[in-house]
C-alpha cells in the first residue's frame, strides 16, 4: 500500500500545510483515508516526518506533521524523480501527438479542425 507517489505528496503537501488532517491529506490526494494513515505511519517510521499533538479549540486533540531533515531530503530526491519521470512521460506524448497529427493531416482530417 505504500508508494513513492502518495509518499512525494504527502511530504510536498505537509511541508506548506502541516496541520492538514488525515481526512484534508486524503480528500486532497484524492486516495482513501485508510492508505495516508498507512503513509503517514510509514514515513514516520523512516524518521522522515514528526508528529506533534497540538490542542485546538474547534478540535481537542489534533496533529502537526513536520518534516524532518531526512524527509526534506527524501522530497528533494522524489522531486528529482519524479521531473525525470514527467520529462520522460512528455516527450513519449509529445512524440505520440505529433505521429497523430502527422497521420491526420495525411488523410487531410485537420484541414478543417482548430488545435
Amino acid at each position: 500500500m505504500f508508494d513513492d507517489t502518495t509518499s512525494y505528496g504527502l511530504l510536498k503537501t505537509l511541508e506548506n500545510n502541516p496541520s492538514l488532517s488525515q481526512r484534508d491529506l486524503a480528500k486532497r490526494l484524492g486516495v482513501s483515508l485508510g492508505k495516508i494513515n498507512f503513509c503517514l505511519n510509514a514515513l514516520v517510521e523512516k524518521g522522515c516526518l514528526k508528529v506533534n499533538n497540538f490542542r485546538n479549540s474547534d478540535n481537542k486533540l489534533a496533529y502537526a506533521y513536520l518534516l524532518t531533515p531526512g524527509g526534506i531530503e527524501e522530497k528533494a530526491r522524489m522531486t528529482v524523480y519524479f521531473l525525470k519521470y514527467k520529462v520522460q512521460e512528455y516527450e513519449r506524448l509529445r512524440a505520440e501527438i505529433e505521429e497523430l497529427q502527422r497521420e491526420a493531416a495525411q488523410k487531410g482530417l485537420l484541414e478543417n479542425a482548430h488545435e
